[in-house]
Formats: C-alpha cells, structure tokens, sequence
C-alpha cells in the first residue's frame, strides 16, 4: 500500500490516534495485516507501518547468530521500542506513551502524513510552520538521494 498526502489529527486522552479515513479505506487485512507497527524516531516522529510491510521489511535484513555490534545495537534500539498495535472498531490505534513521549508529541495536536510504505505522527504546529522550507528543499533533497543510489540525476 501506498500512503501520500497528510490529515490533522488529534490524540485523545485515552492516547487513541484515529488512522485517517482515506488510508483505512485503503486497507486490506488480506494483504495488509490485521495490525500496525508503531516505531519512535529521534526526529520528532512516530513511524506506523502495517503489519505485513514492517514485517517484510524486517524479514529483508540479512539474518545472523552473530551479527556485528553496529547490527545487534541496531536490532535492539529498533525492535526493542517497536510496538503491535491492534486497531479498534473505530479506527484508531493507542500509542504508547513512551513513543510519545520520545518524539516529543504532547502536545495532541498531530498531522498524519503518508509517507510512501509508512504513516508518520508529527507535531502539527511543526509540521505546518515547516512546510515551505521542506518544499524549497525538495530538489536539493532528490538530488543528493539520487547521488547516493548512483543514478548522477537521471530519473530512472
């Protein structure tokens, strides 16, 4: 599945986040699973993945009994904060608070951005106060991508 565009949202006290109806209508439990995956970011941000892409997506890393400390930090930094999170029969999933608090979302007041194979939670006043620095960046950002993957610019 694919996520693109972003909805403003609300955490309730009960720290339910609704996942916006555009993606939910989108949703396959065939396909997608019948859960999401809730993983903090050091940038402010709590990634959500469906069930079935974080799992193929972890699946895909090469698997060792004796991984090197860089890998095995990696693994335990990462696996040991993500969550499973059921979602309810209205459509919304209840962060942990911990993930919260680590993205510094307290705020409530979040932005729900499709962000290719994942949702992003973000800070909603951040988010919009930031939006014309992120859209000058954008050429700049697509450039040094490409650059890294060896393309030189071309869109292949």
């Amino acid at each position: 599945m694919i996520f693109t565009g972003h909805s403003e949202h609300s955490i309730d006290a009960k720290l339910r986040l609704a996942i916006p109806a555009k993606y939910r209508a989108q949703w396959d439990t065939k396909r997608d699973g019948d859960a999401w995956y809730s993983v903090p970011y050091p940038d402010g941000v709590i990634r959500v993945y469906t069930a079935s892409t974080f799992e193929r997506v972890a699946a895909n890393a090469p698997d060792s009994l004796t991984p090197d400390a860089d890998e095995a930090e990696l693994d335990a930094a990462l696996f040991g904060q993500a969550e499973r999170l059921e979602m309810d029969s209205a459509g919304r999933i209840t962060l942990p608070r911990r993930h919260l608090d680590l993205a510094g979302l307290n705020t409530g007041e979040v932005v729900v951005v499709g962000a290719r194979n994942r949702l992003e939670v973000r800070d909603r006043a951040k988010w919009q106060a930031g939006e014309q620095e992120r859209f000058a960046r954008l050429p700049a950002l697509v450039a040094r991508i490409e650059g890294k993957r060896g393309r030189g610019g071309s869109n292949s």
